[in-house]
């Protein structure tokens, strides 16, 4: 559940801080007082797209936190994981986010600053917003397909992997098909010059670390006269009379002659000088072994530039080193085997293509199939869940169907269809309001007041499916009264149960339902425009309910009446 929302300086809120519980929230007040800005306040939190407008008048930023309690087995826990945020799910998730007024914006989650596209892909999982306009959606048989699967959950998403798999690979055969037989005049003239690219990087026979190999070779041979002259000499120094190891062999004796005089000080000095004697004479060995392996040979050295004069020549043209080079080089051969063996190689693709479009039919099928029999369970709820919402007469149904496509379709049980990566099925939620009716779709027949109530039944099965913890219905009873109405508020309550739901509405028969009843006022002081956030006890929502229910003046008669349809809906909460 989300605990507390925290918000400063957002257009005309100067500071809220509210605490919520688990159930039905209900925000009410006058239009224009401010009851859409804290839906703002959660879109920004979830991702949603900030802007400097969004900052109140004479402040440097805005400031919106909000935490979440969520249980440890929450999916949530696990993108964050994904996304290298560190979260203890035993813990409460604290998000942040600050819009200046030059229109910067940033988040953090548990203190951690993460981007845009991470913050929307954890509020994927905490808040989902329904408003008006997603009306839309459910005008856009596009979207229907989406619904569709989601509903079917694991079922349908397991068959879609495989279907998508084959697409995917069935697809980028297609386009090298289509590449290879779009090859051009163009791609025949670069024939030559691929050729000549392949005769002159073979010519030179590269080995991958060549070119250093003799850059460190060179540098010896370059430098031969001196590494003899300088090992001679420290060999000399080593080695000649009264110098180094001659002079430390003296010394050596020097002190074995009198160790025996002072034993406990002089055998550790022995010891570290006979040490320091055998150290120089190893060294004097190798210098000499080194000196006597320095080579002088200047038509090796003339080879060595020469060699690698053509690698830097090869390097400017083919890669930055000798591996890039010789990839480049497998590459255009590539490129020359597809160039000369086009017929052949359009041939082996196609049939590849040829087996491919079989499975890529039975994966189809399979999903239409199980997308048939999902369809008609989502149809059942929706028409139970439409019952409840004073729709009883409706019928309503999901129909799947294929669109013949002979040119550029997929063979499926005989037939060409079109397909795309959701598969093969045209996907459209189908109604018949009235008994007597044909079925037609949302877009031909819905009302907005059937829409809003289409939108809730929906909501009401998906809230079973996507683990969404908190949902939020901005205004979406409008063009709902009477009876409708009362079914809308029972149904939001209900719902209440398995996440917490926030709803701002103009509806007394919604707000009665409320277990929290926020009033959204606003005032002017000083010039200044304020919006408060009050939590109503009992006596005030019956004032509100009866100045949602009368208008501006409140009477002994809609006082009444409010706290009658108050106490209805207690009884009736606590007979669900």
């Amino acid at each position: 559940m989300l605990t507390e929302l925290s918000i400063r300086n957002l257009a005309v809120i100067e500071h809220v801080h509210i605490r919520f519980k688990m159930g039905f929230h209900v925000l009410t007040g006058e239009t224009g007082a401010g009851k859409s800005i804290i839906i703002d306040a959660l879109t920004l939190i979830v991702g949603g797209r900030g802007s400097s407008d969004l900052v109140r008048y004479g402040a440097d930023k805005a400031e919106i936190e909000a935490m979440f309690e969520l249980p440890p087995t929450h999916p949530v826990w696990d993108t964050l994981t994904e996304l290298g945020i560190q979260a203890d799910p035993g813990e409460h998730l604290l998000i942040r986010r600050e819009i200046t007024a030059t229109g910067k914006s940033s988040s953090r989650i548990n203190g951690q600053l993460v981007n845009l596209t991470m913050l929307r892909q954890t509020g994927e999982w905490l808040v989902n917003i329904h408003g008006q306009h997603e009306h839309q959606s459910l005008l856009n048989d596009e979207e229907h397909i989406h619904s569709l699967d989601l509903f079917g959950d694991v079922e349908i998403a397991a068959a879609k992997k495989i279907y998508q798999s084959t697409y995917d690979e069935y697809m980028k055969l297609h386009k090298d098909l289509r590449e290879l037989q779009e090859t051009s005049k163009q791609a025949l003239q670069m024939l030559d010059l691929y050729r000549f690219q392949i005769d002159e990087i073979s010519a030179a026979k590269l080995k991958a670390g060549e070119d250093e190999t003799l850059a460190e070779e060179k540098r010896k041979l370059a430098n031969a006269e001196r590494l003899y002259q300088s090992t001679s000499e420290a060999y000399d120094f080593l080695y000649a009379t009264n110098r180094g190891l001659d002079a430390a062999g003296k010394a050596v004796s020097r002190i074995q002659d009198i160790v025996q005089l002072d034993p406990a000080n002089l055998t550790p000095l022995l010891e570290q000088a006979q040490s320091a004697y055998y150290q120089l004479e190893d060294a004097a060995y190798q210098l000499r072994d080194y000196r006597e392996g320095i080579e002088f040979n200047p038509s090796r050295l003339d080879f060595i530039e020469q060699r690698l004069d053509t690698i830097t020549s090869l390097r400017r043209k083919y890669g930055e080193n000798i591996k890039e080079i010789l990839t480049y080089l497998e590459k255009i051969k590539t490129e020359v085997d597809t160039i000369e063996n086009k017929d052949e190689h359009i041939q082996k693709i196609e049939g590849k293509l040829a087996a491919l479009e079989k499975q890529l039919g039975v994966a189809a099928l399979d999903l239409s199939n199980l997308r048939r029999g999902i369809a008609q369970q989502l149809a059942v709820q929706i028409e139970h869940e439409l019952r409840d919402l004073q729709m009883e007469r409706t019928q309503f149904r999901v129909q799947v169907e294929q669109v013949l496509d002979e040119r550029n379709g997929i063979e499926v049980e005989g037939k060409k269809v079109k397909f795309s990566r959701q598969g093969i099925d045209q996907i459209e939620f189908m109604m018949a309001p009235n008994p007597g009716e044909p079925l037609r779709g949302l877009s031909k027949i819905a009302s907005g007041g059937e829409l809003s109530r289409i939108m809730l039944a929906m909501k009401t099965i998906f809230a079973r499916i996507d683990q969404i913890p908190v949902l939020v219905f901005d205004e979406v009873d409008t063009g709902v009264s009477g009876r409708a109405a009362q079914a809308i508020a029972e149904k939001m309550s209900n719902l209440s149960g398995s996440c917490q739901v926030f709803s701002i509405t103009h509806l007394p028969q919604v707000a009665s339902f409320a277990d929290v009843h926020f009033y959204i006022r606003k005032e002017v002081d000083q010039d200044r425009t304020f919006t408060r956030v009050q939590d109503m006890p009992d006596s005030g929502r019956i004032e509100e309910l009866a100045r949602m229910l009368g208008g501006v003046e409140v009477t002994e008669t809609t006082l009444h009446h409010a706290g009658e349809m108050l106490a209805m809906a207690r009884n009736k909460k606590a007979r669900a």
